[in-house]
Order: structure tokens, then C-alpha cells, then sequence
């Protein structure tokens, strides 16, 4: 019988942080500009917290029933590769989180439309249902779009742009397509995160036929992409503070890009997939760094 200990660890709570950082940014652009409420705010969080549990919990079944989460893997055990948690409890624990994140996304619908708007109404819930399908399919099924290398483009979408333009447009019910600088950091911020993921199973992956982007480019083009990705994120949201600061405060965020720097020179110099693990954490919660001191910044 599987444990709570064992769920959570499913879950992988070190990723949550990163998942929230999205909304923080939008929400504090919102906030900015006039736009903001609690009950938004809440759902949206409650419903991006969903998705990223349905991710980990979906890519756990995905990679455990594929053999690709096996002994050769670097990264930590997951729970259906250790026996820890049954496929048929993941799959049952699956179609639940769906189901509660569905809900929760109608419910933030509701909140930010009313019984208005139909047709906005209508493309953001279609836009759920498209968030919980790439969720579940970034490893499920024989089209596992993460076995294409494909996953990079729908982090950087569904956790940049729809978390960061999305979630603003959510209060204001307009658009504010400066705030596109700061989702597209976020976006660029999260897939980095994906990309040292599968830059630390590069080997593994390649064996157990999961062609990610690294993958195909090598570990070295890898690394090069990297650097953009994290490099990229920097430059948009200096773009965003210098056309839109009034003041020194809004550049708070560039503190949490120090350990970044850092980060990038223990990447270059990496010979051992193994250390790359715990700079998975690193870029995650230097991401949430980021996105709270912008908060603060536009809040201050």
C-alpha cells in the first residue's frame, strides 16, 4: 500500500515553487496596473499547483511504464520505478488530479468572467483542457510528445507565456503586450529547468529511445542553449523594468540572478552528469527568487 510519504514524494514538491513563479509575475503586473483579485489569484494558483502535479505524476507513469526511469537514470528514484507507488494507483491518482484541476479552472473562469465574455470564457476553459492533455502527455501514451523533443515548447508556453499573459489578462481583460518581456523570461526560465533535467539523463534517454532536445543536439549544444535560455530571461526582463521602471526598486530581481551566474559556470565546466542534479534546484529557486523580488518591486 502506497504511503503519504510516497504521494509526495510523486508530487516532487522542489518543483511547485517554480510552477507558482508565473502567476506571482502576472499577478503583481495585475496589481501594478489596478486589475487584481484575491479570488483569481487563488484559483490560479490552485490551478497551476494542479498542473504541475498532474506533470510530475503523469511523467512518472509515463517514464516508469516506458522502462525509460531505470537503473541507469542519475536523478533521483521515481515512485513507480522503486515500487513504491502501483501503476494502477498512479493512473487512478492521475485522472483525480485532472479531474480537480478541471474544476478549479472553471471555477477561475467563472471568477474572472461571470456570466459574460462567453467566447473569452469559452477559449481560456478549451485552453485548461489543452494545459491538462500536455500535461499528461508529455511522457503518457505512444505519442509522448516529450519523446520527441518537443517538451521545451510547451513549458515555455503553458508555464510563460499562458501563466505570465494569461494570468494578467485574467484580471484586466486586456491586453498588455509589454508584460509579454516578463512571460517570455518566465517561459525561458522554466525550460531551462527541463533542459538541465534531460541535459543530467542525456545518456540514459538516448539508450531508452526518449529523443529530448538535448538529445538530438548533443551535449554541447545543450550547454550553448543553456546559457541562452538563462541569458535570454535576463535580457527580456531588463527590457521590461527599463521601458516601464520609475525606479530602482524594480530591479530587485536582478539579486536572484547572482546565483545564476554561478550556476552557468559549474554548467560549462561540467563533466559529470551526476552534479547537475542538484543544480536543478538551483535554477528553480533562483526562478522563484526572481519572480518574488519582480513582485516586490512592482509592489513596493
Amino acid at each position: 500500500m502506497s504511503t503519504i510519504s510516497s504521494w509526495i514524494g510523486a508530487a516532487r514538491l522542489r518543483t511547485l515553487p517554480l510552477s507558482i513563479s508565473g502567476i506571482l509575475v502576472g499577478s503583481s503586473i495585475a496589481w501594478r496596473e489596478g486589475f487584481f483579485d484575491i479570488a483569481i489569484f487563488s484559483l490560479a494558483l490552485g490551478t497551476t499547483l494542479g498542473l504541475q502535479i498532474l506533470s510530475n505524476f503523469a511523467n512518472d507513469y509515463g517514464d516508469g511504464v516506458k522502462g525509460t526511469d531505470n537503473d541507469e537514470r542519475l536523478g533521483p528514484s521515481r515512485a513507480i520505478q522503486s515500487g513504491l507507488i502501483t501503476q494502477k494507483d498512479m493512473l487512478a491518482a492521475i485522472v483525480i488530479t485532472a479531474v480537480t484541476t478541471l474544476l478549479l479552472a472553471v471555477l477561475l473562469i467563472y471568477a474572472s468572467f461571470g456570466e459574460e465574455n462567453i467566447l473569452e470564457a469559452l477559449f481560456f476553459f478549451f485552453l485548461g483542457i489543452g494545459a491538462i492533455i500536455a500535461a499528461m502527455k508529455y511522457t503518457m501514451g505512444d505519442s509522448a510528445y516529450g519523446y520527441r523533443g518537443l517538451g521545451d515548447i510547451f513549458v515555455f508556453i503553458f508555464f510563460g507565456l499562458v501563466a505570465v499573459y494569461g494570468s494578467y489578462y485574467l484580471y484586466s481583460h486586456e491586453h498588455h503586450l509589454i508584460s509579454l518581456f516578463p512571460a517570455v523570461s518566465i517561459g525561458l526560465l522554466s525550460v531551462a529547468v527541463l533542459n538541465l533535467n534531460n541535459l543530467r539523463d542525456r545518456i540514459s534517454d538516448e539508450k531508452s529511445g526518449k529523443m529530448t532536445l538535448v538529445v538530438k543536439m548533443g551535449e554541447n549544444r545543450a550547454k550553448d542553449y543553456h546559457y541562452t535560455l538563462i541569458l535570454g530571461a535576463l535580457f527580456c526582463l531588463v527590457v521590461y523594468s527599463v521601458i516601464t521602471s520609475s525606479d530602482l526598486n524594480d530591479f530587485l530581481y536582478l539579486l536572484a540572478f547572482i546565483p545564476l551566474i554561478f550556476h552557468l559556470h559549474r554548467v560549462v565546466n561540467n563533466q559529470d552528469p551526476k552534479l547537475l542534479d542538484p543544480e536543478l534546484k538551483v535554477v528553480a529557486l533562483s526562478t522563484f527568487g526572481i519572480a518574488l523580488l519582480f513582485t516586490v518591486g512592482l509592489l513596493w
